[in-house]
């Protein structure tokens, strides 16, 4: 069984078992999260939502928070002698996926 949700702004396809990398979630390590925005749910019988399921929902467990590894972004002007270099990291949340309810 397998389901999509969306978090985020984001939609991820999931099974039971599996882990997802998510955008940051307001969870500390060990947490038990509910993603009530489910698209679809696939198996035996699939159920598609409109938008979303009725009475689906998906549990896991939070594993870890952390950051992506470093973009930079280097801009520069030539002839000026001007350039800028500018890093980032996206955070994330590492789920585990331990149920899903249809």
């Amino acid at each position: 069984m397998y389901a999509i949700i969306v978090t985020g702004g984001k939609q991820y396809k999931v099974e039971e078992g599996k882990t997802i990398f998510v955008e940051k979630l307001d969870a500390k390590q060990g947490d038990k999260v509910t993603f009530d925005k489910v698209v679809l749910v696939g198996g035996e019988d699939t159920k598609i939502g409109t938008p979303f399921v009725d009475g689906a929902a998906v549990k896991g467990t939070v594993e870890k928070q952390g950051k992506e590894k470093r973009v930079v972004a280097f801009k520069y002007k030539p002839k000026k002698h001007t350039h800028t270099k500018q890093g980032h990291r996206q955070p994330y949340t590492k789920v585990t996926i331990d149920k899903i309810n249809a």
